[in-house]
C-alpha cells in the first residue's frame, strides 16, 4: 500500500498571499489519482494545508511521526516547490527505513496547464521502484535528498553535485 501524505502547496491548487489566510485545497489528490486512473491501494493523510514557506519545525517533525506511524514503506508527500529540499534534507537526515518520495507542481493543480498530474503519477512510478532513502520526483526526474537543489532562475531542481 501506497501511503500519501498531504502538506498543501501549489499541487492542491492553493495560492498564498501570507501565512494568515486561511486557504482550502481546491484540487485533491484523491481527484488527481482518479484522473489517471490508478489501480494500486492507497490512503491519503493530511498533515497539514500550508505554504511550504511556513512550514516549521514542528511541522516537519509531524511529518516524522506520521512516517514511523504507519506500516507502509512506501510514503509518498506532496510539499510545496519552495521548502521541498529542506524538508527532504530533514527527513533524509533521520535515515528512516522506508522509501519517501517527496513531490509537488510549479503550475497550480487547478490550471489547464498543471504539471500536477504528470509529477504525481511519475512519484508514484518512482516510490515503487527506489531502494529505501528520501527522494524528491519532479518533472521527469528523481533526486536524491543530499542531492538536489531548487534552481528558481529555470524553475526546476537539479543535481547539487
Amino acid at each position: 500500500m501506497i501511503w500519501i501524505i498531504t502538506t498543501g502547496g501549489t499541487i492542491e491548487g492553493l495560492e498564498y498571499n501570507n501565512e494568515s489566510e486561511k486557504n482550502e485545497a481546491t484540487v485533491s489528490i484523491e481527484s488527481l489519482l482518479q484522473e489517471i486512473n490508478v489501480s494500486f491501494e492507497y490512503c491519503i493523510d493530511c498533515a497539514f494545508s500550508k505554504d511550504s514557506r511556513f512550514i516549521t519545525p514542528d511541522d516537519r517533525a509531524l511529518l516524522n511521526e506520521k512516517i514511523n506511524a504507519i506500516s507502509s514503506n512506501h510514503v509518498l508527500i506532496t510539499h510545496g516547490t519552495i521548502t521541498m529540499v529542506e524538508t527532504a534534507t530533514y527527513l533524509g537526515k533521520l535515515d528512516i527505513n522506508k522509501t519517501i518520495v517527496l513531490v509537488g507542481s510549479f503550475v497550480p493543480g487547478t490550471e489547464k496547464n498543471s504539471d500536477a498530474s504528470f509529477n504525481l503519477g511519475y512519484a508514484i512510478c518512482a516510490l515503487q521502484t527506489l531502494e529505501k532513502g528520501v527522494y524528491i520526483a519532479m518533472n521527469g526526474n528523481v533526486f536524491s535528498w543530499d542531492k538536489v537543489r531548487k534552481n528558481v532562475a529555470k524553475n526546476r531542481f537539479e543535481c547539487s553535485s
